[in-house]
């Protein structure tokens, strides 16, 4: 088919129109690649001589600042300060035992520091920095800059190092940062190149630990020039990183310093929480650490001190240690069996001071027996018998219910390291662990917060917090994040009848207040102030039918790690509740007499702001507490009542 003019025309316009651009890009092309030489060879002409002659441009990675972290009220629990230090890199060096040599006429190292350093060398790839001293005083770091330019693949660089200004008050919740080693490289896959930066620092801890990707930041850039000899000539471009994210906690510090000065040189747990937000305000393990020993590298001695204290000042009793709970389950108890229909808060049980099942003699804690007593009578003189009878009419598996309704038996979640579960046992549980079928003393056992029963000090304060409240509040330890406060979650009624809590707060109430109760000399005696608790004492040895015919030997003439762990768990005030509190003092002996003075005091210290004052104590006691008041060694002066002075 032939093609009419006009088409020929249109088609010819069209190439012609193609043509033109594609002529037109390609001078653009050209032109550009033109200019591109000009500059090369003209402007940039000296430089490029330079890299011609055994220059070359390397990249250095700039560790970022790690993010900050602050108590509830702005106060700098965790930060960063300067750190001199100085690199070696082998890649740019061509006499690695000579420039070792010039450096030890530098600053100091020693013969063992030396063969550390050598090895640590030939160990690592040629191109990776190894750091040759840190935290070096100015007058080392400014004669190791000086002549720098003399020793090849030398590096002095001012970074930031972790720094914990509270020390130990913050230890087992902030936790601590250490050196990268080989082991956390292995258990990250596709590790952050900042990571390899020489004695990078590495959240080891706590909320150090499980924030990390967060507090860690992003490395910035920085190219440089260095010459045949491998000595960096100059900057040729940065590019900054992006600092960590800032976190800011529930914890009040005044609060946790005081809370671990109060529990002084026990081997002793308190955590405090807000009943309506679930908000965390002490969390204090006793004995602590100076975690600003980790991060300097800690020496063998001290670590040595730290793992043979039978005390165990690493580990955070807090969260990590269980314990039978003791009398202070026997909130559960009540609750289970309210819930139940099994009784009402007016069923009376008679308590001869033992209990007779299965042919087993269940003993109360007082030989005497209690008499007569009903709920409120029960948890006021912390009966035993009367729990034993509960624990008859309502199994285990409705007293575990319970528990896990009042945050017994679950892992809470929280940010800190090794948090443990609790245990709320079952018969599916006991067969599943042991192979073995629940029997009748286990739920008699467990009735009193003995036998399997287990909690830590945050589970009886979650718990007490849900009684007071009657809400399931759960704990909060992140208050904010890069500057965002993250509102707390509005919890949920608890499914339990609110006659029944009234019951059990009055039965709280009466322990404190009342004229027989197992705490009174440990009220309050502000009535804005009042509080309500429960004594608990758990037995970590069994006492024989021939000890208790002869006598239970006494827990102040028992070796130290055999005698009975004290409890006490709380809350402030009375009518509004504001704050729940659990205490536990290990080996401690009597909860009345070892936890419940300690909660008073930490919990008047939440309720006033400061150390509280006189006022909030009986009469006769005033001197005593004046006495302990000063020789407390707290943080800030400011928090003094104005009729107490303290020694800070």
């Amino acid at each position: 088919m032939r093609r009419s003019p006009k088409d020929t025309a249109e088609s010819s316009r069209k190439i012609t129109r193609r043509a033109l651009m594609l002529g037109g890009a390609q001078v653009a092309i050209v032109a550009t690649l033109g200019l591109r030489m000009r500059r090369m060879q003209l402007e940039q002409a000296d430089q490029y001589r330079m890299l011609a002659e055994g220059n070359s441009v390397k990249i250095r990675l700039i560790p970022p600042a790690r993010g900050l972290i602050y108590d509830r009220n702005g106060i700098l629990i965790a930060g960063n300060e300067q750190n001199y230090r100085v690199t070696f890199t082998r890649d740019d060096a061509d006499d690695v035992d000579r420039v070792v040599t010039d450096l030890r006429r530098l600053i100091a190292l020693s013969d063992a520091d030396t063969a550390a350093l050598l090895e640590d060398i030939r160990k690592r790839p040629p191109t990776t920095p190894i750091t040759v001293a840190d935290r070096l005083p100015w007058d080392d770091f400014s004669r190791v800059a000086v002549n720098a330019p003399a020793l090849p693949g030398v590096t002095p660089e001012v970074g930031l190092s972790r720094i914990y200004p509270r020390g130990a008050d913050f230890a087992h919740v902030v936790g601590y940062v250490g050196p990268v080693s080989d082991y956390d490289l292995s258990r990250i896959e596709n590790p952050d190149p900042v990571l390899r930066i020489p004695k990078f620092q590495l959240g080891k801890l706590g909320v150090e630990a499980k924030f990390e990707d967060d507090l860690r930041g992003h490395a910035g850039q920085r190219r440089v020039e260095v010459n045949s000899a491998g000595r960096e000539m100059r900057d040729l471009g940065r590019q900054e990183g992006e600092p960590g994210e800032n976190l800011q906690l529930t914890i009040d510090y005044k609060l946790q310093n005081y809370a671990l000065a109060r529990l002084g040189e026990e081997s002793a747990a308190a955590v405090v929480m807000d009943v309506t937000t679930g908000d965390i305000l002490c969390c204090s393990s006793a004995p602590s650490f100076d975690p600003n020993l980790f991060v300097r590298g800690i020496s063998v001695k001290d670590y040595k001190t730290l793992t043979e204290d039978d005390h165990r000042p690493l580990a955070d009793k807090t969260v990590q240690g269980l314990y039978p709970p003791g009398s202070t389950y026997k909130m559960v108890t009540a609750l289970a069996a309210l819930k139940d229909g099994a009784i009402t808060p007016e069923t009376t049980v008679r308590c001869p001071g033992h209990l007779e099942v299965g042919g087993r003699r269940f003993h109360c804690w007082k030989r005497a027996g209690h008499g007569p007593v009903n709920l409120v009578k029960s948890l006021e003189q912390s009966c035993d018998v009367y729990y034993y009878d509960l624990a008859q009419r309502i199994g285990i598996e409705k007293m575990s219910e319970m528990a896990q309704i009042l945050g017994l038996g679950t892992r809470p979640d929280l940010p800190m390291s090794a948090v443990a579960e609790g245990l709320a046992p079952t018969k599916a549980w006991k067969q599943e662990r042991y192979g073995k079928d629940w029997l009748i003393g286990d739920t008699i056992n467990a009735s009193i917060g003995q036998g399997y029963v287990l909690a830590s000090p945050m589970h009886l304060a979650v718990m007490t917090a849900r009684i007071a409240s009657g809400k399931a509040v759960e704990p909060r330890l992140v208050r904010a994040r890069g500057g965002v406060e993250i509102p707390a979650r509005e919890a949920p009624e608890l499914p339990l009848d609110a006659a029944w809590l009234a019951q059990v707060r009055r039965g709280m109430s009466a322990v404190v207040n009342a004229e027989r109760g197992t705490a009174r000399s440990s009220r309050v005696v502000m009535a804005e102030w009042k509080m309500a608790g429960k004594t608990g004492t758990s037995q970590v040895r069994n006492i024989t039918a021939a000890e208790r015919a002869r006598g239970v030997i006494r827990n102040d003439q028992l070796p130290w790690n055999r005698r009975d762990h004290a409890l006490f768990v709380a809350y402030a005030p009375v009518d509004n509740p504001k704050y729940a509190i659990s205490v536990i003092v290990e080996h401690g002996g009597g909860g009345s007499t070892a936890a419940a003075p300690i909660a008073r005091d930490i919990l008047l210290f939440a309720l006033n702001g400061g150390v509280p004052p006189l006022d909030a104590y009986p009469s006769a006691q005033r001197g005593r507490i004046r006495t302990q008041h000063e020789t407390l060694d707290l943080v800030d002066p400011d928090s003094v009542s104005s009729d107490v002075k303290t020694r800070v």
